[in-house]
């Protein structure tokens, strides 16, 4: 298992070098993404379907994603380990909440206290060993029969690959092998979405909807 506090840091300076920049180029990328629009208005109709609404965006970066979940309806806060992405987001969306913290220690959060929860692309630079206590926390902030939705890169067939992410090393995972994880961690699948890359994407894009037991 690696330092936590190192592998944070580390993560967090790569993303505050380029954080103005990343804005730049992802903040309207939903737009041109149907299918995971569809998925992400899906989560937010389980949500609400179970009578709740606060969620939590982690790793939200410019937080493009956590105001699109708040115009479905939902009570939405953003955490990311990058203080300039979370004031870049404070920026663009001064009504919404953003937390400097990180998804495997949210310290803000009681336990049940979440009705959902998205981690979208933003469990791809753990080491994969350091995986399972990221789940356990998640299973501890969100409520029984909330919601969790991943997004990450798959990895098309083969085997846990690490590859050269334009920030930082990051993981394409078998969807089957995360999926496996997190019903360890006490998460029961719902659904899964894997789509082929896009013109402007290197990889297989894998999704995952659990509920926690």
């Amino acid at each position: 298992m690696t330092d936590p506090s190192l592998d944070h840091a580390s993560t967090a300076r790569a993303y505050d070098a380029v954080a103005v920049l990343y804005a730049d180029l992802f903040s309207d990328s939903l737009r041109s993404l149907p299918l995971d629009r569809a998925l992400i208005g899906a989560f937010a109709d389980c949500v609400r379907a179970a009578g709740g609404r606060t969620v939590a965006d982690l790793g939200c970066g410019p937080g493009y994603l956590t105001a699109h979940l708040r115009g479905l309806g939902l009570e939405a806060f953003g955490v990311d380990l990058s203080p300039v992405m979370i004031g870049l987001a404070r920026e663009a969306h001064p009504e919404l909440r953003f937390d400097v913290g990180s998804m495997d220690a949210l310290d803000a959060v009681a336990d049940g206290q979440l009705d959902g929860m998205v981690s979208w692309y933003s469990l791809i630079h753990t080491p994969p060993g350091d995986l399972p206590r990221y789940f356990e926390e998640f299973h501890r902030a969100l409520a029984p029969g909330g919601h969790l939705l991943l997004g990450f890169f798959e990895s098309g067939g083969g085997p846990l690959a690490a590859f050269d992410h334009k920030v930082t090393t990051a993981y394409r995972w078998p969807i089957d092998d995360l999926a496996a994880l997190a019903e360890a961690a006490g998460f029961t699948e719902t659904g899964r979405m894997l789509r082929e890359p896009g013109p402007d994407e290197r990889f297989r894009r894998g999704h995952l909807l659990m509920t926690r037991s």
